[in-house]
């Protein structure tokens, strides 16, 4: 019976499949964008903004251009039905690869395309871009900042990104572009727009993300410091703090003793804040007016960037976690940046992944 599902679901995705490359097209690899007439390739006009590898950075206006995503690992920005390498997004077993990966090369785009009036500015990356903190401050909003250096973002229609939360609402609000209309990309797999813009990502090129990461270009902390430290809420708040992460949904960096560490920081006069309970703009006072700060990895830390000179930084990770990222934006910070990093645990929990020994904790304090 299995067997016969099974055959039955590849037949119905083969007839799909079939039936979008009839109304659509086939994708095909665009090996010259510059020589497509309907794609103007524009260098962004601010040598100040430099990618990774030291190289300026490129905006693709696509007249009639059709953005198709799966929401998980594939963006594919398309001109007729040729996907555009560079611009487009797509990432094989956590790896990101060039446009001759991309799922439409085979797939095609089994979606039913809603025409778009107006300009659309793509943001959309694939999983990572749609409710994550850090990759929203550091991936989503420098790609719009990278886009305004050449073109006034009040003739921009629609932002194409997936619904955006109260954290993100408040971002664009403080940048001014909270009365550009959100195209979910979420329910809107597939559209084609008078002109799509785009631009490249402002630092994943190659490889894993996490390792890529650490590569973080020093503009984009500076521009997320610069953009939203004069927004933060002032409230009551210790100037000692301990991340609560045990609000996560996710199980990895969690202390199996979250409740003993806290006790523990408590008498050593520090306070314990679930960093997503608060506000965007309470975030960014909480770690500017701190002094020091302990916690596990986690999304909280993307708010190093508001963070003053020297404030004291304790991270506790697993030893096999490869993220080192809140390591080189404190670096940028100058802030003074210490790394716990905790042995494998021998045990299963279902609860978290880190055991710390308060002990630990002294050395630093």
């Amino acid at each position: 019976m299995n067997k016969i599902k099974k055959k039955l679901s590849f037949l119905y995705k083969s007839l799909i499949k079939l039936l979008f490359i009839i109304i659509y097209g086939k994708i095909i690899f665009c090996k010259n964008p510059e020589k497509d007439k309907n794609i103007l390739i524009e260098e962004v006009k601010d040598e100040n903004l430099k990618s990774p590898d030291n190289l300026r950075y490129y905006i693709y206006k696509i007249k009639n251009g059709r953005i198709f995503n799966d929401f998980v690992e594939n963006v594919a920005i398309i001109s007729g039905n040729k996907i555009i390498n560079k611009v487009s997004y797509q990432q094989v077993k956590g790896e990101f690869k060039d446009a001759n990966h991309n799922s439409v090369l085979h797939k095609g785009t089994p979606y039913l395309k809603k025409k778009i009036k107006g300009k659309v500015l793509s943001l959309t990356q694939g999983a990572s871009g749609h409710k994550n903190y850090f990759h929203w401050l550091y991936d989503i909003l420098p790609k719009i900042n990278i886009c305004s250096k050449n073109y006034s973002l009040k003739e921009i229609n629609y932002f194409y990104i997936s619904n955006i939360e109260t954290y993100q609402k408040s971002t664009l609000e403080i940048l001014g572009y909270d009365k550009i209309q959100i195209i979910d990309s979420n329910k809107n797999r597939h559209i084609q727009a008078d002109e799509v813009i785009c631009s490249e990502h402002p630092w994943y090129k190659k490889g894993f993300i996490l390792e890529e990461a650490k590569k973080l270009p020093k503009w984009i902390v500076e521009w997320v410091s610069d953009s939203f430290i004069n927004h933060g809420k002032k409230f009551s708040c210790n100037e000692k703090i301990f991340i609560d992460r045990s609000e996560s949904a996710f199980s990895h960096c969690q202390f199996v003793n979250n409740e003993a560490i806290i006790d523990f920081l408590k008498n050593k006069g520090f306070t314990s804040y679930k960093v997503g309970q608060l506000s965007f703009q309470e975030q960014v006072y909480l770690f500017n007016n701190a002094k020091v700060i302990i916690g596990a990895h986690g999304a909280a830390f993307a708010n190093l960037a508001f963070c003053k000179k020297d404030t004291k930084i304790i991270e506790i990770k697993p030893k096999n976690h490869p993220n080192y990222v809140d390591q080189h934006i404190s670096k940028i910070k100058e802030l003074d940046f210490n790394l716990i990093e905790t042995d494998q645990l021998k045990n299963k929990y279902e609860n978290g992944d880190i055991f710390l020994d308060t002990t630990d904790l002294k050395k630093f304090l």
